[in-house]
């Protein structure tokens, strides 16, 4: 307590973790401290007392109403990523860091790739200090090294749990972080075709509930798709319906894909009362998201699909990576629903893996005879000259 912070709080995934391990454990605080300085335990009110006034309160993450009000200069944060309610608990925390001149929070955690963990790697005022299982073998009995490094050495558990990695993938990942990082381009070619597809939720725009998925994609002359734009938002129904026609408009898209899960023909109205003329297919979802996002994933792998950034600095599909990033075969994995990336499978569904409508062909075939029609008639073939390679064919097909 040299800098003169006297207000603490200690908090870990449960109350006994607290007791037993931030203060009663092994390198507990009452343990560690030299008998000069060793603070006095009062279990019955949750704190310890330091001999020069210093005074740390107990807190368990699982109550995370319990640090609303609390005041405190330095807070200690044990196993972070094993907290049940981590983002209601660490806000809580930190709304009470608000003594002293510099109120600071100490992390001690195992690196779970958390979207909490990584938010708090990425940020610059966070000094970051790893260690691994094997700075600390001389504290450890060699047999239990032996044991777990011949279990877990070269696993991606041993990486996260020995090593100390933040691991960005999550286990079954459908999208690893370098497929993605190698599907990024600069730039789109001249596209074919660009849809707006559009995944509602049942939030009403006034509530914090889950956003409203709009994502712009495009099939490039090349045959590869490009992912162009994320509209994603949390608006009101007609907030999110002028959002799409913003990006329809923006893109010059073909048509606005929609799934009709939430509000089935009041999707097609919402969007339709912003546009009245704007193109809308509605799509249903009868399989869950990850299922569906699968053969998307598959897409990524054989490098059909580019994400348009132009600045890595500053990358406009960032939140959408994310979800892409917590996509699982058994789930989604990170906070929320992943309204984005539902967005995204409905456009590249569209454009690469929907059946052809019925009379599609029909219509091709319309579309190919208007074109002839208004290019004119062909312009006739001159005869060719005499001697000419051309004239000896023509002759030779005529004699046949």
């Amino acid at each position: 307590m040299a800098a003169g912070r006297r207000r603490i709080a200690l908090v870990g995934p449960t109350a006994a973790d607290v007791r037993d391990v931030m203060v009663e454990g092994e390198s507990g605080l009452l343990s560690i401290s030299p008998p000069w300085e060793k603070p006095t335990y009062q279990a019955s009110r949750r704190r310890l007392l330091w001999p020069n006034g210093a005074v740390a309160f107990l807190y368990s993450a699982q109550e995370p109403e319990r640090l609303r009000g609390p005041q405190h200069e330095v807070a200690w944060a044990d196993e972070l990523a094993a907290w049940t309610y981590l983002q209601e608990a660490w806000d809580q925390l930190q709304f009470g860091l608000r003594l002293g001149p510099d109120p600071r929070c100490m992390v001690t955690t195992t690196p779970k790739p958390l979207p909490l963990v990584r938010q708090l790697v990425a940020d610059p005022t966070c000094v970051v200090t790893r260690g691994s299982t094997y700075d600390n073998r001389v504290n450890m009995p060699a047999a239990f090294i032996d044991r777990i490094i011949r279990r877990y050495e070269g696993t991606r558990l041993g990486r996260q749990e020995l090593h100390a990695e933040l691991l960005i993938d999550a286990p079954g990942a459908l999208w690893s972080y370098e497929t993605i990082m190698a599907c990024r381009a600069p730039s789109a070619p001249d596209l074919q075709r660009v849809v707006v597809a559009v995944d509602p939720s049942g939030s009403s725009g006034a509530d914090e509930g889950d956003q409203q998925g709009v994502v712009v994609a495009g099939l490039g002359v090349d045959g590869r798709g490009y992912v162009l734009a994320d509209y994603s938002c949390r608006l009101s129904p007609q907030g999110w319906g002028r959002r799409a026609v913003e990006a329809f408009d923006a893109f010059a898209a073909d048509r606005i894909v929609a799934e009709k899960n939430y509000g089935g023909e009041m999707v097609r109205f919402t969007i339709q009362a912003v546009r009245k003329t704007a193109p809308v297919v509605l799509v249903s979802a009868s399989r869950g998201k990850m299922v569906r996002a699968e053969p998307v994933s598959a897409l990524y792998e054989q490098g059909r699909i580019r994400h348009v950034v132009a600045d890595l600095a500053d990358n406009p599909l960032h939140a959408l990576e994310e979800e892409m990033r917590h996509a699982t075969a058994a789930g989604y994995v990170g906070e929320g629903s992943p309204n984005r990336l539902d967005a995204l499978v409905w456009a590249l569904t569209d454009l690469f893996l929907a059946e052809d409508a019925a009379g599609s062909a029909f219509l091709e075939l319309a579309r190919r005879d208007l074109a002839r029609e208004s290019a004119g008639p062909a312009r006739p073939t001159a005869d060719p000259a005499p001697g000419s390679v051309e004239w000896a064919r023509s002759v030779g097909e005529g004699a046949a």
